[in-house]
């Protein structure tokens, strides 16, 4: 043992493929909280009488909502794949 750390050549690219194949609804749950914050970032000028720091409270509370339940339905898939619809024993 050289004590020397692998090296790995994994690019940002690779890496971020990689994980959407080990879980594919992370890429669903980052399309949702871009598309909350773009939905957001285009109601701002909307938002009437509303303060900044309650429009971002809200915007925040919205966008971590969509990626909770996109893990939360990523976990249910996968746990059913797992344990109901794989019947090998």
């Amino acid at each position: 043992m050289s004590g020397k750390m692998p090296t790995y050549d994994e690019t940002h690219s690779d890496k971020l493929a990689r994980k959407a194949r080990e879980s594919p609804f992370m890429p669903i749950g980052i399309a949702g909280l871009v598309a909350v914050c773009g939905i957001g970032a285009y109601k701002y000028k909307h938002r009437g009488a509303m303060s900044t720091s309650v429009f971002l409270m809200q915007l925040r509370v919205a966008a971590q909502g969509t990626v909770v339940a996109a893990l939360s339905i990523g976990l249910g898939y996968t746990m059913a794949n797992e344990y109901i619809f794989n019947k090998k024993e």
